[in-house]
């Protein structure tokens, strides 16, 4: 049978020959719809120019990582309140060496001896207007004790006459300079031990990992008492315990970073282009381990202003007449039942102290590593 005797059945005539023909069909169809619409002309309105590219605009504004890091850190109210606060206290603190030091913090003036709180315009508040509580009633010790009227001290006074505020203030300087102490190590040898051991790796890097254990072994109250059989107990005692042991979870700390650094391109270039180990340290380790040195120098300065408290307050560290917070605690704990003022007062600074450090240690935690936070 030849194809010219084939014919379509009416069916199969009836179906389209062509998808394309189709398409084009409709293609024509919707155009002429979209035509016949007759929309108006102020149906669509062009954007201004500048308004156009703004919105297709998806790059915000270069910034730098110190920049980000400010930014993040802004965020953290409590970590900003927190630095306010230690920026206020190491002003106050050292900014008060001219007016006080340790000849008018030894001198007693015994009527003076335990007067409460007295603060100008707080009349009205018992505990803050130089009365205090005798068998029930409240009874003005200023005047009891014929002190002057134009004579008040702020924290009050302790068994020896002398002015709490005082003695608080440069018992907070104390702390703090223990607390730099501890923070210079951390900077120094903590860094640089941690630095060494994970660059050389291998043999040196065992031996060095095993000093740091065997020094950590040994309690930091040990190592006190034995700095005692050779030196008295005071701040020189206390900072060579800080010396001895302080640094090591630095040193661990940047350790382990510095094994995962010295195995990036950049580093693995220097060293290609000759740069000796000392120069790639400073140049690019330092740089990429500052987060990790600041939240851990954050965090040890609390603990150092803690251990040194704690020294004081049993009798091993800083001792009368000098004063630290520790001291005060010592002293005021006898009298808490009675004047429990001469107690709380360091005791708040001590808390307040070591709580804002924590708390600017976490806001810079989040701010050099936000993918930590939770």
């Amino acid at each position: 049978m030849d194809e010219k005797d084939l014919k379509l059945s009416p069916d199969m005539a009836a179906m389209p020959q062509d998808t394309d023909d189709n398409v084009s069909q409709s293609g024509s169809l919707d155009r002429t719809s979209v035509e016949d619409l007759n929309l108006p002309s102020d149906a669509f309105e062009p954007l201004p120019k500048d308004e156009a590219q703004d919105n297709e605009n998806i790059a915000g504004p270069s910034l730098s990582f110190g920049q980000n890091v400010w930014l993040r850190f802004k965020q953290r109210k409590a970590a900003v309140l927190s630095a306010i606060i230690v920026i206020v206290m190491i002003v106050v603190a050292f900014g008060s060496t001219p007016f006080i030091n340790k000849s008018t913090l030894v001198k007693s003036h015994p009527q003076y001896a335990n007067l409460p709180a007295k603060v100008p315009g707080f009349g009205a508040i018992n505990g803050l207007n130089g009365k205090i509580k005798q068998n029930g009633q409240w009874v003005d010790a200023y005047a009891q004790n014929n002190v002057p009227k134009d004579k008040y001290f702020i924290a009050g006074t302790d068994y020896l006459g002398r002015s709490l505020g005082q003695r608080i203030v440069y018992g907070t300087k104390i702390s703090l300079i223990v607390a730099l102490v501890a923070a210079f190590f951390d900077l120094t040898i903590g860094v640089a031990y941690g630095i060494i051991s994970g660059w050389k790796g291998g043999g040196v890097d065992n031996v060095m990992q095993r000093i740091i254990e065997i020094i950590s072994s040994v309690p930091n109250l040990i190592i006190v008492v034995l700095m005692l059989v050779v030196l008295k107990p005071g701040i020189t005692s206390i900072i060579l315990a800080i010396a001895i042991s302080s640094w090591t979870t630095m040193a661990r700390q940047v350790r382990a970073e510095t094994l995962s650094l010295k195995n990036e391109e950049y580093v693995l270039a220097a060293r290609s282009l000759g740069e000796s180990p000392w120069k790639i340290a400073i140049k690019h380790l330092v740089p990429n381990l500052s987060s990790i040195i600041i939240i851990q120098t954050m965090y040890t300065i609390p603990s150092a202003i803690f251990f040194e408290a704690f020294l004081s307050f049993i009798g091993i560290g800083i001792t009368a007449p000098e004063t630290s917070l520790g001291v005060l605690l010592n002293e005021g704990q006898k009298n808490f039942q009675f004047l429990p003022y001469q107690m709380w007062y360091p005791a708040i600074v001590l808390c307040i102290l070591m709580i804002a450090f924590n708390l600017l240690g976490d806001g810079l935690r989040d701010a050099f590593d936000p993918r930590g936070q939770r």
